[in-house]
């Protein structure tokens, strides 16, 4: 049976085989760690999913929920063409003034605007900053607010746009209903099963972070 160090070496082995060499995104994860910031980032291959997918998608207008120190902004921002732009939305503001920085370090500071405050704050404010609609969408924040992050993702959709929520396995926990800490992302599941205007699906992840797991769906 596998075990969570396997899992590990696991990731190390593809992280080693199909990365190259990043000293930036190195630095990064070190500079969140001297800062004090949780070690809760997407791991690097899952960073490298999200921006394949961003690719794939032809994104141009991002929109992240839940910044930390910004280690997936980078990986989303590096997926824009020229012109394209990020928009992620941090709580926490010393959690943000640590994102800049990496950001600034990145050499995305053009592309990637952190936006401080409780989302469900400064969404609605968006559209005064001209976006009205977002071709890729990464909900990563707090999971209570799982159901609301979504229907502001869908507010702010179009046609093919993909969103793509992270940490709704759990460690296998979601699919206990007395389990208040997971309420958000069933509440969210149960919307997501519901509306018809978006196709998803889970995707259930081991590795170097734990056993969880993303949703993806993408707008009808």
């Amino acid at each position: 049976m596998s075990t969570p160090e396997q899992w590990n070496d696991i990731d190390l082995y593809f992280k080693t085989k199909l990365h190259t060499s990043d000293p930036v995104l190195d630095s990064i994860l070190k500079a969140n760690t001297e800062a004090g910031l949780p070690a809760i980032d997407v791991a690097p291959n899952q960073g490298k999913l999200l921006y394949l997918l961003a690719k794939l998608a032809g994104a141009n207008n991002i929109l992240e929920l839940g910044t930390l120190g910004g280690y997936s902004s980078i990986w989303l921002g590096r997926a824009l063409p020229e012109g394209g732009r990020l928009v992620t939305l941090e709580l926490d503001e010393h959690h943000a003034k640590v994102a800049e920085e990496n950001i600034r370090k990145a050499g995305l500071e053009n592309k990637v605007e952190v936006i401080v405050g409780p989302a469900l704050d400064t969404l609605p404010t968006l559209k005064e900053k001209g976006f009205t609609a977002f071709d890729f969408i990464f909900i990563d924040a707090d999971k209570p607010n799982y159901p609301h992050y979504l229907k502001w993702a869908l507010n702010y959709s179009r046609s093919g746009t993909v969103i793509i929520a992270d940490n709704v396995v759990r460690k296998g926990r979601v699919i206990d209903p007395e389990d208040a800490s997971v309420q958000g992302i069933r509440q969210f599941v149960d919307l997501l099963s519901e509306d018809t205007r978006i196709d998803s699906t889970a995707v259930q992840t081991v590795g170097s972070k734990g056993y969880d797991g993303f949703i993806l769906g993408i707008v009808k």
